[in-house]
């Protein structure tokens, strides 16, 4: 029996597959990869690769096997409909008859556009009769901290989220949530609703980056249209644009408070404050 990580080259999927190995032998854990040269380093650590493909399912022949314990961490690829790549994934551990299927969806309160891929394979993954676990993450600490240039740039924090709030977490503390599920007992046909302990707002991010970098640094409100041309403007496609831009009409309508306590529960420890992982950023 091994425990399966999708994407596992991927931001979250590296943090996953580091976690598992500080519990669990090297030879029982699966890294499933489109490149085989970027998981050189997990292979050199005794990590299994599995070569394979969301858009070619034939690379999943054989991925699975009965008993595995799989960790479908959702795609990247905006633009190459992301349920029917996950239902490849789905139809795959179907047919194994892996012992779980968890899925890193997103917080069930979200309406926004995002979402609806995640609801797709939610559905899709229920529909398939497979013990799963919904891992519903809520935003991450880093979707802000890795992009501090322009903010850093222009002294300003811009975001069309009014004054809502998030329950941002450290990608490790999904991850290590991701590892609980995996390594544990009693998770199937669970949905964990996940998020930090601590909402903020963007005033109060922009305070705490002006705390630590001696700056003033202001946060700009503005409308989710001025948003989208933005974002255009700094490259990003327009409909991936208009995606990031619904998000924070939706963060302003307070959809992306988590309440519960659901990933501090997981992990058995606090979540990673925002003020962490700015220090972190900063430093480097």
């Amino acid at each position: 029996m091994s425990i399966v990580v999708t994407g596992a080259t991927g931001h979250l999927g590296r943090h996953v597959v580091a976690q598992l190995l500080d519990q669990v032998p090297a030879d029982r854990i699966t890294a499933v990869v489109r490149d085989e040269a970027r998981a050189a380093d997990l292979a050199a650590r005794g990590v299994k690769l599995a070569v394979a493909d969301y858009n070619a399912p034939e690379t999943f022949d054989g991925v699975f096997a009965a008993g595995d314990k799989v960790l479908l961490i959702s795609g990247n690829e905006f633009d190459k409909g992301r349920p029917a790549q996950h239902q490849v994934v789905i139809d795959a551990a179907r047919a194994a008859g892996v012992a779980l299927l968890a899925y890193t969806s997103a917080p069930g309160s979200l309406s926004a556009a995002l979402a609806d891929d995640h609801r797709a394979t939610e559905r899709a993954l229920l529909a398939s009769g497979l013990p799963y676990t919904l891992l519903r993450n809520g935003w991450y600490h880093e979707n802000y901290t890795e992009n501090l240039a322009p903010v850093l740039e222009h002294d300003a924090v811009v975001a069309a989220a009014g004054q809502g709030r998030v329950s941002s977490a450290a990608r490790a503390d999904y991850a290590a949530a991701a590892v609980a599920v995996l390594t544990g007992e009693g998770h199937e046909n669970a949905t964990y609703e996940l998020g930090g302990d601590e909402a903020w707002s963007f005033a109060e991010y922009a305070a705490e980056l002006s705390r630590q970098t001696g700056r003033e640094i202001a946060y700009n409100a503005v409308s989710t249209e001025t948003l989208t041309g933005i974002l255009t403007g700094a490259g990003l496609p327009g409909p991936l644009a208009a995606i990031l831009a619904g998000v924070d009409a939706s963060i302003e309508k307070g959809e992306l408070v988590v309440a519960g306590g659901d990933l501090s529960r997981l992990t058995g420890r606090p979540t990673t404050p925002l003020a962490d992982a700015i220090t972190v950023a900063l430093k480097g």
